[in-house]
């Protein structure tokens, strides 16, 4: 059985900026240490997302966010972020920047494997006057950093990993009552089959095999055909049952099972030693294979749905609770499907991310700058890789660009990806204006004034 809700405060979403930590903080942002030394889904992500070890740049703007206190907060990356953007963060948008140090992916998984912390990155977080350090998650080898250092990680390593876990969340949800696509448990690869026959007969052509840790798309395996899956053919990777029982759920589409459309909405949370905020709902873009795009807020068709809003806010303060009980502190992300049939609707919590996520640093720097208004993030990648000079004066010169109080809606670059040739391949782009139409139309002229890939990535 789990154990009762936690009794934590929990504030619904007022529009404003949560209040965030009132400290100094080191974050270490090593994206692939998001699996727990799960090496074989730590490749997957980074051949699935390319130019991964960049993309901790995206917490460059954020971090004096996230930690307000009086001193100077560290961001330790993976590698140095682009100068030219980082020198328009400063000089343009006006945001206050943390310092800056380097550990590389490589480096930070020796460091874990040997207990050695002589590195300058270590001596660096070890002579910050921060007292407390975070991460994407937090793993043996954050904690051992924190040790050393005399630093304090914000959640348990427990916390991050069980608030992570989605057979863990799901047997919550079960208990306390909540609606549940049809689910069945594998224990095993060999459990699978059998898993899948009983989605058959309850009427399911598709399914998701899912890892109890996963991100990205990582750890969700989906059986297009049913009928058509072979056992030998098929197999199913031991790495999905690392972290124990695998999910196998029936897939919810349109033009089946009564439903007529499909939503993915996503309640961000923040929290702190004594309560939760739920600070924004966004709409996740998805590709077919449910992999993660992008996100938008508000969702476009909100507004007209204050009964769907006030089901998923009733649903994500349940999970939040269940979050901060397990003891993990910081931002996330309760993610749901919600099916509309023509009797009604249907709100399905789909997991947690207890992490920074991708719709973290959209919907902070869209409340810093503006509070009011709208915003989509999207991966834009280049057909013609160009320096981070170059992009900016394309926005620059297509007066697409937002500058804080020199326009009021624009195209505001978040983070840029180097290839090996030192050039930008693809970046991450925060369209702000003041309606969900007009940030996708942002979006649309960004594609045409850049010299965006066909695809969008």
């Amino acid at each position: 059985m789990s154990s009762p809700p936690d009794p934590v405060e929990v504030h619904p979403p007022n529009g404003r900026m949560p209040a965030l930590w009132r400290s100094e903080g080191v974050f270490v942002a090593n994206l692939l240490g998001l699996f727990f030394g799960n090496e074989e889904e730590t490749r997957m992500l980074a051949d699935e997302v390319g130019e991964v070890d960049s993309y901790g740049g995206r917490l460059l703007p954020i971090i004096d966010l996230l930690f307000a206190g009086r001193g100077r907060n560290l961001l330790v990356l993976e590698r140095e972020p682009d100068p030219f953007l980082t020198e328009f963060f400063a000089d343009r948008a006006g945001l206050s920047l943390p310092e800056i140090g380097v550990l590389p992916h490589r480096d930070y998984l020796a460091l874990g494997a040997r207990s050695d912390w002589d590195h300058e990155a270590i001596e660096r977080i070890g002579s910050h006057s921060a007292g407390r350090i975070d991460g994407y998650v937090t793993d043996d080898t954050l904690a051992g950093i924190a040790r050393h250092t005399g630093k304090k990680t914000l959640s348990t390593v427990s916390g991050s990993r069980t608030g992570n876990n989605k057979w863990l969340l799901h047997r919550h949800l079960e208990e306390c009552g909540l609606p549940t696509p049809p689910t069945e448990v594998a224990e095993g690869p060999g459990d699978v089959r059998a898993c899948l026959d009983r989605l058959v007969r309850a009427g399911f052509r598709s399914a998701a095999i899912k890892a109890a840790l996963g991100a990205s798309g990582i750890g969700l395996t989906k059986v297009d055909d049913i009928g058509a899956w072979h056992e030998e053919r098929d197999a199913i990777p031991e790495h999905l049952f690392r972290e124990g029982p695998s999910l196998v759920q029936g897939w919810l589409r349109p033009g089946e099972r009564g439903i007529m459309a499909l939503r993915s909405p996503s309640v961000q949370l923040f929290l702190d030693d004594t309560s939760v905020s739920m600070f924004d709902i966004t709409e996740q873009i998805l590709s077919h294979d449910s992999v993660h795009e992008g996100n938008e807020s508000p969702p476009p068709y909100l507004a007209d749905r204050p009964d769907w809003r006030d089901e998923l806010l009733r649903q994500a303060e349940t999970a939040a609770r269940w979050l901060h009980g397990r003891g993990y502190r910081g931002t996330a992300s309760v993610d749901f499907l919600v099916t509309e049939e023509e009797t009604g609707f249907t709100v399905y919590v789909c997991e947690i991310n207890a992490r920074v996520t991708g719709a973290t640093y959209p919907s902070l720097l869209a409340k810093h700058f503006l509070p009011e208004g709208a915003w989509l993030l999207r991966n834009l990648r280049f057909a013609a890789p160009l320096s981070g000079r170059d992009l900016l004066d394309l926005l620059s010169e297509a007066h697409d660009l937002f500058v804080p109080g020199e326009s009021e809606f624009g195209v505001f670059p978040v983070n840029f990806n180097f290839g090996s040739d030192g050039l930008i391949h693809k970046g991450q782009f925060l369209c702000l204006a003041p309606s969900s139409s007009g940030s996708q139309e942002l979006l649309r002229i960004a594609e045409l004034d850049l010299p965006c890939a066909p695809d969008r990535d």
